[in-house]
């Protein structure tokens, strides 16, 4: 019964039994067999000891590769199944799997796993992988198998939804799983590896299902890789921005009075405050005019506009005010703003019109979704929208860019690149139809960027169906991707609306629509400061700026104010610590709360009219002149805190 199978490379190799994926990497070098987890026959992953009879494409999966991960991974959480069933009897489970960062385990009682009792599973699971205990892989009638997990409803679901009259199990003693698509043979492989968390997650992950525990874990072949991951997450621990939110008093979310819905404490109303008025003061400068718009509007509007045919899912249900009015929380600013174009006839002259507004606009998100300021029901979005003649589109949007990057020097993000986003070219029925349009339009942006001398990349597909946009994706301080600002073309909704303009030849023209956000909603836009500052806000930002520490309550306390006060006179954010605690204390607590600068004043300050400064994150403190010390810090905002 003699079988060839092909490997990656091409090569050919006969077999004259049946052979394992051991001994087919054994065949070809010894160290490959050492490296080998397991394999991939035509598509489909085995085990390492599982036999290969027939003729196929043959690959190896190794330690390094991506599957090799993943099969260490499911191995894993096949263990802490395993040592938690002999922990609780009674506990049954849901799904396990490995994920792009470890791994979970679906357990079905809630607060039965607590997170202190994390580490003594770790240890037991410890435990087994030093015995190295035998993974065996057999084959199951899928009856019988039903049979063995009649107690357990998760468990007959996953099964009942398999179309297999026989199932792979994997026995562990007398533990069995199923579901897993190949694991290491023995306990001893998974000698790296954590158990992380415990949190709460809704079965197969639908809100109406009940609510199963899941534990996450991971695991590496190497320590020095589980130490660096485990420091990582450490780092976004550190990082998040909901730990910071609360630590440093900004925002709170209270579900009594609504899921999604932030009340920004003064701290964060100052951050936000501040950011509210630096962009409104660079859209003013670059000659947007400033609008405030209703939050509510016509259903009708949006039903013109294609966002009730589209996006109604994420739309909150219509109010109906009872004389056949339908009104309608806004999802979407642009067509208020167009509602402002339309207001009066415009001219060639007019154009580009440039229109702005902080708006707020509210979204039907669901329970599940909503995650501290980075997904919420309600937001206030930074939104631009220019009404440009199709030959102005090249110059504003250079513009808008070179907006878009003096906002991101200010605030110090570095980390992003540009995509320059274009229609299908194979599938162009389902964008706006106007191919020279299309092709006028994607060749003007490719030219600006070209002209700037800016690296991108080209994603076909990738562009809204009524025109081609530029997202600029950056990665957030907790390792995500998102869009942090974009610049998109459309074509669409001037005709829909039916906008115009009168050109120089007396007859009308419909413009183009540029929409343009620099720095996306507030909400997300601070939450990622926030983790990308780790909480300790530039001084430009911060909502405290300088707080002044009299070493003596009786004998400094005066100078101490008076140094507030001509610190308030320029415009600073500063207060006073006046409370009856030691001074080493406060000093501790300033820092704590991430103030840029600690003033300490004592008698020698007082004498000679100066200030002890100690700067975040720093041991030392320095003496300077008051007068000196005040030109500094109000360089450091005005600079919006740069070193260059």
């Amino acid at each position: 019964m003699s079988f060839e199978l092909v490997f990656p490379d091409g090569n050919r190799k006969q077999y004259d039994d049946a052979v394992s994926v051991k001994e087919v990497a054994k065949s070809i070098s010894t160290s490959l067999a050492k490296k080998a987890v397991a394999g991939v026959l035509n598509g489909e992953l085995l085990d390492l000891n599982e036999e290969i009879s027939q003729d196929g494409n043959i690959e190896i999966v190794l330690q390094k590769d991506e599957l090799g991960l993943r099969v260490l991974r499911d191995t894993a959480a096949f263990l802490f199944s395993y040592v938690a069933k002999k922990a609780h009897s009674d506990i049954n489970f849901g799904e396990s799997k490995a994920i792009e960062d470890g791994f979970y385990v679906d357990t079905d009682k809630e607060n039965q796993i607590a997170v202190t009792e994390l580490p003594e599973l770790q240890e037991a699971m410890q435990k087994v992988v030093k015995s190295g205990l035998p993974i065996e892989v057999d084959m199951m009638d899928k009856a019988d198998l039903e049979k063995h997990f009649e107690n357990d409803d998760y468990k007959l679901s996953l099964l009942k939804a398999m179309d297999a009259v026989q199932i792979k199990v994997y026995k562990m003693g007398d533990f069995i799983d199923f579901g897993y698509k190949a694991l290491l043979p023995n306990a001893s492989g998974v000698k790296e590896f954590a158990l992380l968390s415990v949190a709460g997650a809704y079965w197969q992950g639908k809100s109406t299902n009940p609510m199963l525990q899941r534990i996450y874990g991971t695991a590496f072949y190497k320590k020095a890789d589980l130490e660096a991951d485990l420091q990582r997450r450490a780092d976004i621990k550190e990082r998040d921005h909901r730990t910071l939110g609360r630590d440093l008093d900004l925002f709170f979310v209270d579900p009594k009075v609504g899921a999604g819905l932030p009340y920004w404490m003064p701290n964060g109303a100052t951050i936000r405050r501040v950011i509210e008025r630096y962009i409104t003061d660079k859209e003013l400068a670059a000659d947007y005019e400033h609008v405030y718009t209703p939050i509510l509007s016509n259903l009708d509007l949006y039903k013109t506009s294609g966002h009730w045919d589209h996006y109604r899912e994420d739309m909150f249900p219509p109010m109906d005010m009872g004389d056949g009015e339908m009104l309608e929380l806004r999802p979407m600013n642009c067509p208020s703003h167009i509602q402002v174009f339309k207001h009066h006839v415009r001219s060639y002259r007019d154009l580009p019109m440039r229109i702005a507004e902080l708006g707020m606009m509210h979204r039907y998100e669901k329970s599940g979704a909503l995650t501290g300021l980075q997904r919420v029901r309600e937001m206030t979005l930074n939104d631009g929208h220019t009404f440009v003649e199709l030959k102005q589109i090249k110059e504003e949007f250079v513009k808008i860019l070179r907006l878009m990057m003096e906002v991101y020097k200010d605030f110090n993000i570095t980390d992003y690149n540009f995509r320059l986003s274009y229609r299908d070219p194979q599938n162009t029925e389902k964008y706006f139809q106007d191919d020279q349009i299309w092709e006028t339009a994607q060749s003007m942006l490719k030219e600006a960027m070209d002209d700037l001398g800016l690296d991108y990349y080209e994603a076909e597909g990738e562009a809204a169906f009524y025109g081609p946009k530029l997202d600029v994706q950056t990665k957030t301080a907790l390792g995500n991707e998102e869009t942090l600002s974009t610049i998109q073309l459309d074509f669409m909704l001037p005709e829909k609306f039916e906008l115009s303009y009168i050109g120089n030849d007396g007859e009308e023209h419909r413009p183009v629509m540029i929409h343009r956000g620099i720095i996306g909603t507030l909400e997300r836009f601070i939450a990622y400061l926030t983790e990308l500052y780790k909480g300790a806000f530039p001084t430009w930002i911060a909502p405290v700026q300088a707080r002044i520490i009299p070493v003596n309550l009786d004998l400094h306390s005066d100078y101490a104010k008076d140094i507030k006060k001509q610190m308030k006179k320029l415009g600073l954010r500063v207060d006073v610590d006046l409370r009856n605690e030691k001074m080493n204390y406060k000093i501790r607590e300033a820092q704590t709360n991430k103030v840029p600068y600690t003033i300490i004043v004592g008698d020698q300050e007082t004498a000679s009219n100066s200030v002890s400064i100690r700067r975040y994150g720093q041991q030392d403190t320095n003496t300077f002149a008051l007068a000196e010390f005040l030109d500094a810090i109000v360089a450091d905002v005005n600079n919006y805190s740069r070193e260059d």
